[in-house]
């Protein structure tokens, strides 16, 4: 349960997302509808015209590198402004307007959150002999942190975040426990922001120590192994403008003592001369070292930097000083250090370093590469324990500290595991295990034994046998062969009138594998079908599936996601009439590009937290950190590329585009909602037909880590409601009222 950042450690979560996808799980239904019931009608009922909200243009107009850009909304990139506040509010007004007319739409609410009143928890934690671990009861907003005294013990609540707001938007964004388990730093987001506060609660007591530390943002706490405090990155406080669209540059590494004021916090490291660098500490499980990594944005490569505290002076050693790949500290046995690299292996292998004799000439090979693809390792009972992808689900490894491979863990089955962390001399570990019919279940795995049993595994209403889960592979634009997980209920008929849910990303090095979704299960319990492909840009097959979909290579992500539309048409799952695309954060870039590319080849379009503005994504908190995956937009070759296919610059007046729902939150700091906002603008004004261009505001709310139960719910309900409406299905016909 250590909280690392969503996409990994370090600098990876400032990737424009996590893939924004619901992992919870999902209690499918008690009550299956006839396969006879009808899915939709022949042809989806008329829809009134949309009077959308005028909204004002100006004259703006930039010139980059010789070419003239209007920019008519710019002014909506103002989001404390009078005006953008009306706008928000008058485009909230027609959407939900026309969400509310939807006949299903409460219906789909309540089967939604029928099936999401289940038992969820987290990855225990075992420190001080103490295990730590989340619990949701159900429909809570927030998950609930337990701490018990043994795994027998009847475990009691040590932080409730529900408690800490009304309408349950302040979130537990990270945890970290003292070796001894008798401290717990945590933090706290609020309506989705990035910025995280970090207290500090005595375990025995439950109470709060003073300790109160601000502008903390993608960094985890690292303790020290006496106990008495821990590592820790932030930026400096925001002098102007506002902390949620403010510029994030010159991030301080630094150390906390328990019981003194952040403004006694040590400076341990930080770099005047790279304001892009960030740092992430972690300290070796022998206490002798804090391990810093360092990135410049979202490149998965990075240095490392290290710190012997037993020497209160001792200085911090560079021990990687160039970007020339991704190094992941694994463990250490005293000065040689484990790592996971990609260096000269695309796909991963777990190399030692000596720290005494650091030159590249003395690194040693313990597991070489593999077909398959590296994903995490971590060291538990004298041995490493490997996770792998193939063809984007888990595999599972164990090798001895030599590097002999020892045994595969059985799995359940395809799908994905994630966890598996722990200490050196610890006996077991645990994992969680989840497939799209498979929910997420806690498993615990004793290492020399190999032995696995389950912990916590969900009581979730419907049949799994009733779903079935196939893979298929397809040829791309280019001839590539990209796979692809498709998932509905058994006794499909393949006649080309199916609605197909084709999600995507395709991004950032983030690999997207089997998940357990009460929302897609909803949809599929619908009638729908949902798709998922592997497209290049992520991390599936290592460094050169990535390499393939990004920067001068972004269109091909946007060609294989047409690709597989195009498949599903093909071989008759769907229609273009019945095929609907979505994506969140870069997966919204992707659904923005494709249907400005491609409006003919979708009957519907679900943009969420998209970046849309490609020539001013870099402008704005984190987004300078994109540039890794997207490119320079000051840089005159870059700026062809990102021009060309930048989904707001793409809009053409006169076009019929198909029915679109754009989702974002006012408190978005990570994709600032404005990208979503002069997109709609646009997308409005250049519509040519009937078909609707809404966008759904929500308020409190963030890029979606955090995000209260019912708010997620809710959305999700209008999302499937707005497809509902637009192929003309008939709700009623297939969910148990």
């Amino acid at each position: 349960m250590k909280q690392l950042p969503c996409i990994g450690w370090g600098l990876l979560i400032l990737a424009c997302a996590c893939a924004v996808r619901e992992r919870s799980v999902r209690e499918p239904a008690d009550a299956q509808t006839p396969e006879s019931a009808p899915v939709a009608t022949a042809t989806a009922p008329a829809i009134t015209p949309v009077t959308y909200p005028e909204t004002r243009r100006i004259d703006h107009v930039d010139v980059l590198h010789g070419v003239k850009v209007a920019d008519p909304y710019r002014w909506l990139e103002n989001l404390d402004s009078q005006e953008t506040t009306e706008w928000v509010a008058a485009q909230n007004k027609v959407t939900f307007g026309f969400l509310e007319a939807i006949k299903g739409r409460d219906l789909i609410k309540q089967r939604l959150t029928r099936l999401w009143d289940f038992e969820k928890y987290g990855l225990p934690e075992k420190e001080g002999g103490r295990y730590f671990f989340t619990r949701n009861s159900g429909l809570q907003n927030q998950s609930v942190l337990y701490v018990a005294e043994s795994l027998d013990a009847e475990p009691r609540e040590l932080l409730d975040p529900n408690a800490l707001s009304k309408d349950g938007t302040i979130a537990l964004s990270r945890v970290a426990i003292s070796e001894d388990g008798n401290l717990l730093a945590y933090g706290l987001s609020s309506a989705g922001s990035d910025w995280v506060e970090f207290k500090v609660r005595d375990v025995a007591t439950g109470k709060d120590l003073p300790d109160h530390l601000k502008w903390v943002k993608f960094s985890g706490a690292a303790w020290t192994r006496d106990n008495k405090g821990f590592f820790y990155s932030r930026y400096d406080e925001p002098k102007d403008g506002n902390p949620l669209e403010t510029v994030n540059y010159f991030q301080k590494l630094f150390y906390h003592q328990i019981g003194t004021p952040q403004s006694a916090d040590r400076l341990i490291y930080h770099r005047p001369d790279q304001k892009e660098w960030t740092f992430y500490p972690v300290v070796t499980e022998d206490g002798r070292y804090v391990i810093i990594h360092v990135s410049a944005g979202t490149d998965p490569k990075n240095l490392v930097f290290y710190k012997d505290l037993s020497a209160p002076d001792a200085p911090v050693v560079e021990l990687i000083k160039e970007f020339t790949a991704r190094l992941d500290f694994v463990g250490n046995d005293g000065p040689v250090f484990w790592f996971n690299t990609d260096l000269n292996a695309p796909r991963g292998r777990i190399i030692a370093i000596d720290t005494r004799q650091p030159a590249r000439e003395n690194w040693k090979e313990l597991v070489p590469q593999s077909e398959d693809t590296l994903q995490e390792v971590s060291v538990v009972g004298n041995h490493f324990i490997a996770s792998y992808l193939h063809d984007a689900s888990t595999r599972v490894r164990v090798f001895d500290l030599a590097g002999r491979h020892v045994r595969d863990v059985k799995l359940p089955g395809l799908g994905t595991a994630s966890g598996f962390g722990g200490k050196r001399d610890d006996p077991e570990t645990f994992y969680l295990f989840t497939s799209f019919n498979y929910p997420p279940t806690v498993f615990r795995y004793n290492v020399a034994e190999d032995k696995t049993t389950v912990f916590r595994q969900p009581k979730v209403d419907f049949d799994p046998g009733a779903y079935e889960v196939k893979q298929v592979f397809y040829t791309s634009k280019d001839g590539t062969r990209v796979p692809m997980f498709i998932t509905h209920k058994k006794g499909l008929l393949l006649d080309g009138n199916n609605p197909v849910y084709l999600y995507g990303y395709g991004g950032f090095n983030i690999s997207l594998s089997p998940f357990f979704s009460v929302t897609n299960l909803v949809w599929m319990e619908m009638g729908g079908v949902f798709a998922m492909p592997n497209l290049r840009g992520g991390g599936e097959y290592g460094k050169a599936w990535h390499e393939a979909g990004r920067l001068r290579n972004k269109q091909n992500v946007f060609d294989d996601f047409l690709a597989a539309g195009e498949w599903l048409i093909a071989n008759k799952y769907t229609n273009s009439k019945r095929l609907a695309i979505g994506g969140g954060s870069n997966g919204g870039l992707l659904v923005g590009a494709v249907m400005t590319q491609r409006p003919d080849l979708f009957g519907a379009a679900l943009p969420a937290v998209g970046v849309m503005d490609m020539l001013r994504f870099h402008k704005f908190t984190i987004g300078w950190a994109w540039k890794d995956d997207y490119g320079d937009p000051d840089k005159p070759d870059d700026f062809k590329v990102l021009y060309a296919y930048s989904p707001l610059h793409r809009i053409r007046p006169g076009t019929c585009y198909p029915p679109t729902l754009i989702t974002t939150a006012d408190h978005d700091d990570r994709v600032v909602p404005s990208h979503s906002f002069k997109f709609a603008a646009a997308l409005q004004a250049a519509q040519s037909c009937n078909n609707p261009v809404l966008i759904r505001i929500e308020t409190r709310a963030g890029h979606g880590a955090g995000k209260p139960t019912t708010k997620i719910i809710e959305e999700a309900a209008d999302r499937w409601a707005f497809l509902a409406r637009v192929f003309g299905m008939c709700v009623e016909c297939r969910l148990p009222g």
